[in-house]
């Protein structure tokens, strides 16, 4: 028997730099149709899978300004960035015959469709894999804010924000050697705390919405589907 899922419809949100692996740059074919297996086994349990993908694994636009570009500029390249990213992954999902449609926030018809809220939704009700790209189509905001967007507009029951780590910790695990995990936090917390896990727009968002957020180690396999059966993984904002 089938096991059921915790949560009906959802938003993954990807970062950029998961895609890449053990690259400097770019993507990484082996990571991104492991992640597209893992889509689809949460999609066979009878999830609604929405997906908002990051582009820093190709262009960052915070890296970008430092270079001197003008802020605004740099921004739109990262969305470009995104539906690169976006492209990649649906051919890796339909080459595992799971159909999908990419959303971007910016017209591309040539590429994608461009970013509807009722076909959106109704791409999931009909059992789609939808990923949305391009960010939010504005300048000054991060794909954490276009997830929790997005996550607003389509309701989604949670965000499963995908990272290289297992959860929050109380400080960056890589630089200090004593940082305690985190298992669950309020919105206020992560405020409050200034922790770096979302920004803080896409936080407040998900406050004012109360759509939970789970951080947890994309890396691990099976690790998506655990979180969707409702597994204590990561860490849990709320």
């Amino acid at each position: 028997m089938m096991p059921t899922p915790k949560y009906k419809r959802i938003i993954l949100k990807l970062s950029g730099e998961v895609l890449q692996g053990a690259l400097n740059y770019g993507i990484e074919s082996n990571i991104i149709f492991s992640i597209a297996e893992e889509i689809k086994e949460i999609k066979d349990l009878g999830s609604e899978v929405a997906i908002v993908i990051g582009g820093g694994n190709i262009f960052r636009g915070v890296k970008g300004v430092n270079g001197g570009i003008d802020r605004a500029t740099a921004d739109y390249m990262g969305m470009l960035a995104t539906v690169i990213n976006g492209m990649a992954l649906q051919s890796a999902l339909e080459k595992l015959g799971v159909f999908s449609r990419l959303q971007t926030a910016i017209k591309m018809e040539q590429l994608a469709e461009p970013y509807i809220r009722r076909r959106a939704m109704r791409h999931l009700e009909k059992g789609r894999i939808v990923i949305f790209a391009g960010g939010t189509g504005n300048p000054y905001f991060t794909t954490d804010t276009a997830a929790a967007l997005r996550a607003a507009e389509i309701k989604a029951e949670v965000i499963l924000k995908a990272t290289k780590v297992d959860g929050i910790y109380s400080a960056d695990p890589k630089k200090v050697k004593d940082a305690k995990k985190i298992d669950r936090l309020s919105f206020i917390d992560i405020l409050n705390r200034k922790l770096k896990i979302m920004d803080a727009t896409a936080v407040s968002l998900c406050m004012e919405n109360k759509i939970p957020i789970i951080v947890f180690n994309l890396l691990q396999k099976g690790n998506v589907c655990r979180v969707i059966l409702g597994e204590k993984i990561g860490t849990l904002v709320e």
